[in-house]
């Protein structure tokens, strides 16, 4: 519930406006578990909010997995016993680098290789832990030796004590996909059904609370780009943004939304006002490969989609990012470089290049380091920003495309994924 729900609820109870933001801050701040958690509220009301049927819906973690590179995937289940993936990625992917926000600023001097890509190396940070860097007052020139020594004790919160400069968590939107990407494990559950608002936001609740984050110490940074559309789950979605923004404290700006085309979204998104950073999975140069690859396109295409990205009032500094999966031999040429500056010369645009993650019954390859290389640079000395976005957890399943539902033995699947990379 929003902060105008619990305002209406408080009303039909007789209660005080007043009560509904203690409510609403014992959800979203304080992050409890129950109702009984709830200790502003006198205990008759507690009692009567839970004789009602009220309950605080987090997800539950059924299931955890940890990658060698840190990475944790995690399988939700909601009431109804659906289960969705969740990904928690200390340090992040560096998805933000070039975007324009702060998360990217903090990203700067960060770079991965096409090797590293390739192999699922997890690259190493460009300077030291924040708090080391803030207690020592070494200047590496990073985002975090300008934070100062003055501030190391007060404003630097659990993952600093961790070693970490910042984490993202990959939010799913839907139970299964209907998009069909072709080169996508998620594609093959298909669609089962939308995730309310509570359960999209109730992800990133569960996982805060699992690794005791303190917001506005630690930096968060939170992706839409787990199991589902959101834009075919549009209204849930933006609900679950402004709950995460009014309520839990994290800025939009630490916020991005993938999504493989849905026009009519896309507008939408346009108008609003409080909204996330958007990420486009372009994927190809054209829309014969992309139709291929992406059959969503027969529906709208290429120039239709970039129309109305263009669209979209930009914040200062903020860059629309495309990203762009590359599959060995099918849309990693020069060829396809090209293409790819043709379509996006003249936009606020930056590019992720994603090394394609391989998984059981997938039949694609990942590129060839040289040729990930080349695309890259041929796009840079074009003008586009590009970065190779860095794999996380690909030996877990967490990976881009990756996520699937797990709810069985892994380890049949796991020597597949691990043969298909060699």
């Amino acid at each position: 519930m929003e902060l105008a729900e619990l305002v209406a609820l408080m009303e039909t109870l007789g209660e005080k406006p007043y009560r509904a933001r203690q409510v609403f801050e014992a959800l979203y701040k304080q992050r409890v578990h129950s109702v009984e958690d709830m200790t502003t509220l006198a205990q008759a009301l507690r009692s009567r909010l839970m004789s009602e049927g009220f309950h605080v819906a987090l997800p539950e973690m059924v299931q955890t997995a940890v990658s060698v590179d840190g990475t944790e995937r995690y399988l939700m289940r909601m009431a109804d016993g659906e289960t969705v993936e969740t990904v928690w990625m200390p340090d992040g992917d560096g998805g933000e680098r070039g975007d324009g926000s702060e998360a990217a600023e903090e990203e700067a001097g960060e770079v991965e290789t096409a090797e590293e890509a390739v192999a699922g190396e997890k690259s190493a940070n460009a300077g030291i832990s924040p708090l080391r860097a803030a207690r020592s007052g070494r200047d590496d020139g990073s985002f975090w030796a300008r934070r100062g020594e003055g501030r190391a004790r007060s404003n630097f919160g659990t993952l600093a004590e961790k070693g970490f400069r910042r984490a993202t968590i990959c939010i799913s939107s839907q139970v299964g996909c209907a998009v069909n990407c072709q080169f996508c494990l998620t594609a093959k559950l298909g669609i089962r059904r939308n995730l309310t608002a509570g359960e999209i936001a109730g992800q990133v609740a569960a996982v805060l609370n699992r690794h005791k984050i303190q917001i506005g110490k630690d930096r968060i940074n939170l992706v839409f780009m787990g199991m589902g559309e959101p834009f075919l789950n549009y209204e849930h979605f933006m609900k679950s943004v402004r709950l995460l923004v009014e309520g839990v404290g994290i800025p939009e700006s630490r916020m991005t939304v993938s999504t493989s085309g849905i026009l009519p979204g896309i507008l939408a998104f346009a108008g609003e006002k409080l909204r996330p950073k958007l990420a486009l999975s372009l994927n190809a140069s054209n829309d014969v490969v992309r139709e291929r690859i992406m059959p969503i396109t027969r529906k709208w295409n290429i120039a239709e989609l970039l129309e109305a990205v263009v669209k979209i009032p930009l914040r200062t500094r903020e860059w629309v990012t495309f990203e762009y999966v590359l599959l060995g031999g099918v849309n990693d040429q020069p060829e396809h470089a090209r293409e790819v500056l043709a379509l996006l010369r003249g936009m606020r645009a930056k590019v992720n290049l994603i090394v394609w993650n391989p998984g059981p019954g997938i039949d694609y390859v990942q590129p060839k380091t040289d040729d990930v290389a080349v695309f890259q640079k041929m796009l840079i000395e074009g003008g586009i920003a590009t970065y190779i976005r860095r794999p996380r957890g690909r030996d877990i399943y967490a990976a881009c495309g990756q996520l699937k539902r797990t709810v069985a033995d892994e380890t049949q699947d796991l020597v597949a994924i691990r043969a298909a990379a060699i």
